[in-house]
């Protein structure tokens, strides 16, 4: 899940990744927005799937790395925010959703659409912001 955090609070995530991906980058960028120290949004348009299999060492590795930065995925990640044209799929991802923000501690949103998406976003930080300041 390559990221890209140009455009910080936006991270931008792809879940289309090649055999030979180097997940342990994937950690540090992660990291990296994490150390910031500020909140931040995460976006697709390539959508995790339950249907994608990780082998027993990635989820060990991933379980690991979580409960190392449960307290920060969970105070500064505001939102995964999946984008999905199509509204059938969305429904779909409903129930996927729950699960995921079990997971990892943040919920996933659905998006018609890239506009949608950031409007999303920047309402979620705003929000953030806002309490930061009451």
């Amino acid at each position: 899940m390559p990221l890209d955090s140009t455009n910080f609070p936006l991270v931008w995530v792809s879940y289309d990744e090649g055999p030979d991906h180097d997940h342990d980058e994937d950690f540090a960028a992660l990291e990296a927005n994490l150390k910031r120290g500020a909140p931040f949004v995460l976006l697709t348009d390539s959508a995790p799937t339950e249907g994608h299999e990780h082998s027993q060492e990635e989820k060990k590795r991933t379980s690991l790395w979580m409960k190392k930065h449960k307290v920060e995925l969970r105070t500064l990640v505001l939102a995964l925010i999946v984008i999905e044209p199509s509204a059938t799929k969305r429904l779909a991802f409903k129930p996927f959703g729950i699960a995921f923000a079990k997971f990892w501690g943040y919920p996933m949103r659905l998006a018609s659409s890239r506009e949608e998406a950031i409007d999303i976003a920047g309402k979620l930080l705003s929000e953030r912001a806002g309490a930061a300041t009451a």
